[in-house]
Parts: C-alpha cells; structure tokens; sequence
C-alpha cells in the first residue's frame, strides 16, 4: 500500500483513493465524537482514526460534518479514507455497534467520579472509543452506556489534555498487545 504525505492526501481527489482505502486492512476500533466542537479537533481525530486504521469514525450530535475546510485542512484531507457517518444521537450508535459487533467494550474517555485510569483497561479489540465536546465532556448519558470511563492521570495544574491527544494516549495504550 502507498504512503501519501499531508500535501499528497490533501490534494488527491477522494475517486483516486478508493483503491488505497478498500486494500486497507482495518481493525476492530470505533471512534466516536460526541458534540465536537473545534472542527480542528475533527480533523485531528480524522488523522488519528487513520493512524490507527479504524473501522469508523461516528461524528455525532452537534460535531461538524466534512466537507468543511478546516476540517479538510486540520486532517491533512484523510477524512476522504477513513469511513465516517453522522449520527444524531450517540447512544443510538452505542446500541447499534453492541448489537452488531461481538465482544465490543465501549470506553469512554473522560474525567468522572467513577473513571478508572486508562492503564486499567485491559488491552484489545474490538473497542469502541468516546471523545466528548472540549467543554461539557461526555454526556451522562452515554457514560451510563459505557463499560468503562478512562481517565489520564494529570499531575500539574491544568485539568485534562487537548481531546486529540486523550484519544491517542488511550487508543495506542489499549491497542498494543
């Protein structure tokens, strides 16, 4: 399979790479985005979903929809490979990919009064990963459906990491075998 840099997955009409994404070998991983609402942080997590080769990407709620530029721009254009729907409910997603997806363990990531620290989930797949808005959070709807609430410890003043970084700490932590 080809390698495309940033300038080439910009540039390089969605038609042209069909062929790159059906040869992809995809792994057991769903990233769901609940009420994003920094379209850089879309794009950021389009490029992690890649990196990580996801099944699919569920953009859902009040999170922005390619094509938007600064999405397009903030992914380096690799939400044209990576598959991705809307949904206007995350618990209809959650519901649907337990039914449909044996053995699934849905973590969520975020800061609550019952997470546990990311290091304590054990690792594998298939997982299905929550990220919430830059703001709120998670809604407490969605962690009642979650198996687990993983947290990333923070040690210095500030409360929590940038949503895209969150993400790519515990998918990597929890994909390394």
């Amino acid at each position: 399979m080809t390698k495309l840099n940033a300038r080439a997955l910009r540039h390089t009409p969605p038609s042209a790479l069909a062929e790159e994404k059906q040869k992809l070998t995809r792994n057991q991983v769903f990233l769901i985005l609940e009420d994003i609402y920094d379209t850089y942080n879309i794009g950021g997590l389009f490029r992690l979903a890649d990196a990580l080769a996801v099944q699919r990407v569920y953009l859902c709620g009040e999170t922005e929809k390619p094509p938007n530029t600064r999405i397009h721009k903030a992914s380096c254009g690799t939400y044209k490979v990576v598959p991705w729907e809307y949904a206007p409910h995350t618990q209809d997603v959650l519901t649907k990919l337990k039914d449909t997806t044996a053995g699934l363990r849905t973590i969520a990531i975020e800061q609550s009064h019952t997470s546990i620290s990311y290091h304590a989930i054990a690792k594998g797949m298939p997982i299905a990963l929550i990220v919430g808005n830059e703001t709120r959070g998670i809604s407490p709807q969605t962690l009642n459906m979650c198996d687990h609430i993983a947290e990333i410890p923070m040690w210095g003043v500030n409360k929590s990491l940038n949503v895209i970084v969150s993400a790519a700490i515990v998918s990597y932590h929890l994909m390394t075998q």
